[in-house]
């Protein structure tokens, strides 16, 4: 079946929260996409802060987790993201142990950009969660946890 690499910089890198969106997601390794910084400015659904990433200097990186996914299983994935409503499909390079790699990811569209909006603690948990699994350096993963969160109502 054919496949696509996908990189995963939110909670999406908590592997079992993208299998439940993406039942094939198979976890290839952590990567890195210079030159990028990641906010917690995108608003979801819920009127809370979601991951994204944006063009920095660059000397900032965004961490996350590559993996290969169906191809069949992005039409969920993509719904599940919000494409063409809160997010857009993006294809990046990023930088893994084995070299460069081309992936697909998602970045926020502007209009759902909110610089004052913080996640909630469950969210973050699966950001920090995903990190944590997939050996993320330690100081990220640390910048991660100290994320200030809102209350979820």
């Amino acid at each position: 079946m054919a496949t696509y690499r996908y990189f995963a910089y939110g909670s999406n890198m908590d592997t079992e929260r993208l299998r439940a969106r993406a039942p094939s997601a198979r976890p290839v390794g952590a990567a890195r996409l210079p030159g990028h910084a990641l906010r917690w400015h995108k608003r979801g659904r819920d009127g809370s802060g979601k991951c994204d990433i944006r063009a920095a200097d660059a000397a900032a990186v965004v961490w996350g987790v590559l993996f290969d996914i169906e191809c069949a299983d992005k039409p969920t994935l993509d719904a599940a993201e919000g494409v063409g409503v809160g997010y857009e499909e993006r294809a990046v390079l990023v930088v893994a142990d084995s070299g460069p790699a081309e992936a697909l990811t998602y970045q926020a569209r502007a209009s759902h950009i909110d610089r004052r909006l913080r996640p909630m603690p469950w969210y973050k948990r699966h950001v920090v969660a995903g990190a944590r699994q997939h050996g993320l350096p330690a100081a990220y993963r640390r910048a991660l946890a100290a994320a200030p969160t809102t209350a979820d109502p």
